[in-house]
């Protein structure tokens, strides 16, 4: 639920996540070849290494950040031995405390929507019992098969005590060749901002934010500034940041007055600190984490 989400951002007072999305360009050369010494230069070689390179991050950064994102492609780019690694990647953050949300991006017609709801966000049917077949805290949805595509995710979320992050206004280069297109006298984000605030308006928790959150860039200040005034009770997940060019002051236009309301992702600024900045992957990407936080709180508090 958002409320775990929310309560974990105050514990820690850093409104931050830590995207998870490994590739074999971005590890270690001694990690890589510590598994490919055990498994060889195969996919379970290579899953291997990721989970060691996501352990590491994760010992280092669970008792400051409070969420970490990964991102399924990444774990998918190397097969069934990919998908492992991304189940014991969600199972390890969770053991540390963090709070998961799997960057998925699914959506389809109704009946589909509903396997993949079960399969992220709730349980499947193993003959007389079930069992969560991944178990993260929340996943992100594409809205743009419209309310049957999201409906059997926003129902899981009140089933299973899980959120969502929908597609709203993403961070990327082209988001606005469709959804800053103009209908009816305002852009398809408005549209879909409006139809989000539908979607969660009977989940809202203690903190007074919806189980159904927005997916927001960073990399788009003005029109997230326009959305957060559209949905005042909808928290937003803000991709963007560090490396797409995002800046704390563009980020802080997602935040509400209560200090709360937004999630801030940065995946390669903090997992690639170690090349930046040297030292280990664990110490250069603890150190980037707090330089975010303190850069994103300083302008939120502005």
């Amino acid at each position: 639920m958002i409320d775990k989400l929310i309560e974990k951002i105050i514990e820690k007072g850093n409104p931050t996540v830590a995207g998870l999305d490994p590739k074999l360009d971005y590890l270690p050369e001694d990690m890589i070849k510590n598994s490919f010494d055990k498994y060889g230069e195969t996919f379970e070689g290579a899953a291997d290494a990721l989970f060691s390179f996501n352990k590491e991050l994760i010992d280092a950064l669970y008792d400051i950040v409070p969420a970490v994102k990964p991102q399924s492609a990444y774990y998918e780019m190397y097969g069934i031995e990919g998908i492992k690694c991304l189940s014991k990647t969600i199972d390890y953050a969770k053991s540390k405390g963090m709070y998961v949300i799997l960057d998925a991006k699914r959506g389809d017609i109704g009946a589909t929507s509903e396997a993949y709801a079960k399969a992220y966000l709730g349980t499947t049917e193993l003959g007389g019992r079930s069992e969560a077949a991944f178990d993260p805290d929340s996943m992100t949805v594409n809205p743009y098969l419209g309310t049957d595509g999201v409906k059997p995710f926003a129902d899981q979320c009140v089933l299973s005590g899980k959120s969502i992050f929908v597609l709203v206004k993403t961070s990327n280069k082209s988001s606005g060749e469709l959804q800053d297109l103009i209908c009816g006298g305002k852009p398809i984000y408005e549209h879909m901002a409006s139809l989000v605030k539908q979607w969660g308006i009977d989940s809202i928790g203690s903190h007074g934010y919806s189980e159904v959150g927005a997916v927001v860039g960073a990399t788009y200040p003005e029109q997230a500034a326009a959305l957060r005034a559209l949905m005042p009770h909808t928290y937003f997940l803000v991709p963007g940041y560090g490396a797409q060019g995002g800046k704390a002051e563009d980020v802080a236009k997602s935040f509400n007055g209560d200090g709360l309301g937004a999630v801030v992702n940065a995946s390669r600024s903090i997992m690639c600190a170690y090349r930046k900045n040297g030292g280990g992957v664990g110490e250069a990407a603890r150190a980037e984490a707090v330089r975010m936080r303190d850069d994103i709180m300083f302008a939120v508090k502005k």
